[in-house]
C-alpha cells in the first residue's frame, strides 16, 4: 500500500484551526461560465492567503495532455508557469478563518488522492468541505440562475427542486472526494450552477457570484463580492448588446425565456432539457455570437 501522506507536503507553520470550512475546485473537469475557477480565484485575489499544504503534480498530472507554458526569448528559456495543487489558509471579511484548496484535477492516481485529502482533512480538523462549478442548462441569462445541490448527507442542504433524475455522467476528482470521504463520515456539499449553454465557453461570472453566494448560505462564510458584481454587470451589458444588434438572437432568447417560463409556472414535463419545443442548441447560440462579433470586429 502506498502511504497518502507521500503525496503532499505541509508547511512549517501550518496554524491551528477549529472546525474549519473546506472550499475547493479543480480545474480541468466541466466548469461551464468558468464559474469555479472565478469564484476561487476571486477569493485568492481579495483575501490575505498563505500555504498549508502543496501536492506532488509530478505524480498527479499528465504534462503531456496539458502542457505547461513556457518562455522562449531571443535564445534561451526564461521561464516556466509550473502547476501547482495546493492548500491555502484564509481568513473571510469578518476574520474567520477557512480552507481553500485550488488546482488543476489530478490526472491519475484518483484514489491515492483522495485518501491524501482525507488526511489533511483530518489533520487539520475540517467541519465541512464545499465544491462548486458550473454546467450548461437550456435556460436564458434573463432569468434566475438555478442551482442543484447535492450533499454526503441528509440534512446538510436545504430542499429543492432538481432538474435531474437518476443519471450516469462522467466522474471528476471533486465528485469523488465527496462520494468517498462523505461515505466515511465527512460533511460534504456541492452545488452546480446552472449557466446559459451559449455562455458556458465564456466567462460568465454572474455564475461565481451565485456559486458564492450558495456558500455563503450554507457556511455563514462572508466573501468580499463587489469586484465580482461589477464584473457580472459588465458581462452582463456586453451580452444584452450583442443581443439587441441581433434579431436571430434576440430571438432565439425569447424562445428560451418562453421555455424558462412554462417549465417556472409548473408546466409538465420531465425537465429544463427536455422539451417538445425546437430549440436552438448550445452551439448553434454559441456560433451566432461569434458570427455577431465577427461582423462587428469587421465593420
Amino acid at each position: 500500500m502506498f502511504d497518502p501522506t507521500d503525496l503532499y507536503k505541509l508547511a512549517d507553520d501550518v496554524p491551528e484551526l477549529t472546525d474549519p470550512v473546506l472550499l475547493y475546485h479543480f480545474d480541468g473537469f466541466v466548469d461551464a461560465g468558468a464559474a469555479g475557477r472565478l469564484a476561487l480565484g476571486h477569493l485568492l485575489a481579495e483575501l490575505e492567503h498563505r500555504v498549508v499544504a502543496t501536492f506532488d503534480v509530478d505524480r498527479l498530472l499528465d504534462y503531456r495532455s496539458r502542457r505547461p507554458i513556457m518562455t522562449f526569448d531571443t535564445d534561451k528559456w526564461v521561464e516556466v508557469e509550473s502547476p501547482e495543487l495546493a492548500v491555502y489558509a484564509v481568513e473571510d471579511t469578518t476574520g474567520t478563518p477557512f480552507l481553500l484548496m485550488s488546482g488543476p484535477e489530478p490526472d491519475r492516481e484518483w484514489e491515492l488522492f483522495t485518501r491524501a485529502v482525507g488526511t489533511l482533512v483530518e489533520r487539520l480538523g475540517v467541519s465541512r468541505m464545499v465544491t462548486l462549478h458550473g454546467i450548461p442548462m437550456a435556460v436564458p441569462h434573463t432569468r434566475p440562475l438555478g442551482i442543484t445541490m447535492h450533499a454526503s448527507r441528509p440534512g446538510l442542504i436545504g430542499p429543492q427542486t432538481s432538474a435531474f433524475g437518476r443519471v450516469q455522467v462522467p466522474g471528476s476528482v471533486a465528485a469523488l472526494l465527496e462520494f468517498r470521504l462523505g461515505g466515511r463520515g465527512r460533511d460534504a456539499v456541492g452545488y452546480a450552477v446552472h449557466v446559459p449553454h451559449y455562455l458556458s465557453q465564456a466567462e460568465y461570472p454572474t455564475a461565481a457570484v451565485a456559486g458564492l453566494e450558495a456558500v455563503t448560505r450554507n457556511t455563514g462564510l462572508v466573501f468580499p463580492m463587489d469586484g465580482l458584481r461589477e464584473a457580472a454587470r459588465r458581462t452582463t451589458t456586453e451580452i444584452e448588446e450583442q443581443i439587441g444588434a441581433s434579431a436571430e438572437l434576440s430571438n432565439a432568447i425569447t424562445g428560451l425565456e418562453q421555455q424558462y417560463d412554462a417549465f417556472a409556472a409548473g408546466a409538465e414535463r420531465e425537465n429544463l432539457i427536455a422539451d417538445a419545443t425546437p430549440m436552438p442548441t448550445g452551439d448553434e447560440l454559441a456560433a451566432q455570437f461569434e458570427r455577431f462579433l465577427a461582423e462587428r470586429d469587421d465593420e
